[in-house]
């Protein structure tokens, strides 16, 4: 019994550790291609050397950390080419995901898309009155719910993990444009709106072509 609530509370802290490390490479805290040293991030962020290399291991799986050929990490790279790439594979991820769910999808689900629809438009007001941290995180977080829930009736687990591997990835250029003042919120509204009625009348293609527009407004600067 000791053993396995010692490893409940271990599994706790690397929680707690990966979400304090995603949190900081989302808000660039920790900088693209930044070394991330087992001793300097605990002084950071606490933890013991286990603890923080099993959250290095599970930031590398979700793309945010990379191993260096000398055995340590790094924080992922930050390009242009970068969001380009992971938002042209996340676009062909939820068109599929997408596509499945508006075919099988039940009443349950358009209830949980308008749920969360709802959600990322209180969020978004809040963003828009005050981009703090808090705000932005929890921004952020409706976005990522309203995108879960337009997929999670596609009835493919692994589709569902892999888009939010990416939109985690895609996360921090999503903040950066925050930031910068850069998201044209009233388009973004009008879009997600589209996405939103197309899914209701079950229109596969009306939703994806929304869905889609969606993803690519990530890219732009439009203000």
């Amino acid at each position: 019994m000791i053993l396995r609530r010692d490893a409940k509370e271990d599994e706790t802290v690397i929680a707690m550790l990966a979400a304090s490390l995603r949190r900081d490479i989302s808000f660039g805290v920790l900088l693209p291609d930044q070394k991330l040293k087992i001793q300097y991030l605990r002084s950071l962020y606490g933890g013991s050397n286990h603890s923080m290399r099993e959250t290095l291991r599970i930031l590398s799986s979700e793309g945010l950390v990379e191993a260096t050929s000398q055995r340590g990490f790094r924080v992922t790279s930050a390009t242009e080419e970068d969001v380009r790439d992971i938002l042209m594979v996340r676009s062909e991820i939820e068109k599929l995901a997408l596509g499945l769910a508006v075919d099988d999808g039940d009443i349950a689900w358009e209830g949980r898309v308008i749920a969360a629809h709802h959600a990322l438009r209180k969020a978004e007001d809040r963003v828009i009155q005050d981009a703090d941290d808090l705000t932005a995180l929890e921004w952020d977080e409706a976005c990522r719910g309203f995108s879960h829930a337009l997929i999670d009736a596609c009835g493919s687990p692994r589709l569902i993990d892999l888009q939010r591997k990416l939109f985690n990835q895609s996360r921090r250029f999503r903040l950066a444009l925050l930031r910068e003042g850069r998201l044209n919120f009233e388009l973004r509204r009008v879009g997600q709106q589209r996405i939103v009625d197309a899914v209701l009348a079950r229109d596969r293609e009306a939703a994806i072509s929304a869905l889609l527009d969606d993803i690519k407004s990530e890219l732009k600067s439009d203000t």
